[in-house]
């Protein structure tokens, strides 16, 4: 993998809103509590970290029920409720990857309003951010968190964390993928494979000292192309061959390689209203051989997968400030 400085971030689907930063009264500090999901009401949230300590974070936000579910290695270990605001400036469902993180950021789309706790994603202007998450009129195209929350929930994301805004809440999945990464294999080229993996850390390991690039890969079937985002910018792209049926919205996390099953194990989340129907088939896409050489030079553990059946045009990548996540002080 290219070391390289870390950048700024990359918009995988197309986003827009806006990020309005008000601090109201009612539920904006949040309120820790023990009960089932379905009987949160505005501003309580469930934490439970020590529930897998170790491993990778992957973010899932439901438009429909109103709440954002934080897991650890595929295991859920917080729940919140939040405003994804109302209709008409709604938060749009997409795929996001954190690429920086600050304490305090300024917003460029808001005459540089601070933002206190930052969890800085892709180049727009929507964010997660301390409000009143009993207000819909508040959000205004951005996601609301409680305060208590948003301050646990900056603390424990990481660089590289993919971030699923979706229809409704569907649960992650663990699956293998026979062979190497879109590409068939022999023994000694998944050998190779497996020595390569075992030797880069996933970002959930990475520390402060060390700058390494993101990498996301993005297949589109509109496009039949296999695009390599390292960062925010594209450094490779192929041809995709595929069984010619719609990919679905999917995003798929490597998790690395298994040496006795000879396959890749990745965590699979659906961001689409069919995920609950879709099979996940990673043997149904394949690149070039060419294609999969590049791919493995890039890939790491924490790389992030994104089938889409949307093109990947230029308009796409939105402009500055995004940020996933802040509370005031």
């Amino acid at each position: 993998m290219n070391n390289s400085k870390q950048v700024l971030r990359r918009d995988i689907l197309r986003v827009a809103g806006a990020a309005t930063l008000m601090f109201a009264a009612g539920p904006v500090h949040g309120q820790q509590v023990y009960k089932a999901h379905n009987a949160l009401r505005p501003g309580e949230y469930i934490w439970h970290p020590e529930r897998r300590p170790n491993g990778p974070i992957s973010i899932i936000i439901s438009n429909d029920e109103q709440h954002v579910h934080v897991y650890r290695n595929g295991f859920e270990i917080a729940v919140s409720t939040c405003s994804t605001g109302m209709s008409a400036k709604a938060i749009p469902t997409g795929v996001f990857v954190v690429q920086q993180k600050n304490r305090t950021h300024r917003s460029s789309t808001y005459e540089s309003v601070p933002v206190q706790n930052a969890d800085l994603l892709h180049w727009s202007g929507i964010a997660l951010h301390a409000d009143n998450v009993a207000d819909n009129h508040s959000a205004d195209g951005c996601v609301s968190l409680p305060l208590e929350f948003s301050v646990r929930l900056f603390d424990e994301i990481h660089l590289g964390s993919p971030i699923i805004i979706a229809p409704t809440h569907i649960h992650p999945l663990e699956i293998e993928h026979p062979g190497m990464i879109l590409a068939d294999y022999t023994e000694q080229q998944f050998a190779g494979v497996v020595e390569t993996l075992g030797a880069r850390k996933p970002p959930s390991e990475w520390t402060l000292s060390e700058s390494y690039p993101i990498i996301s890969l993005i297949v589109s079937s509109y496009d039949r192309k296999i695009m390599v985002i390292e960062n925010d910018i594209p450094v490779a792209e192929g041809p995709l061959h595929w069984d010619g049926a719609p990919l679905g919205q999917h995003v798929y996390v490597l998790r690395g390689a298994n040496k006795e099953a000879k396959s890749m194990q990745w965590q699979a989340l659906s961001y689409g209203v069919d995920g609950q129907d879709s099979v996940h088939d990673l043997r149904r896409v394949k690149a070039e051989a060419s294609m999969s050489d590049t791919i493995l030079r890039y890939a790491h553990p924490g790389m992030v997968l994104v089938f889409t059946d949307k093109p990947l045009r230029p308009e796409s990548r939105s402009s500055r400030d995004f940020v996933i996540m802040s509370s005031v002080s």
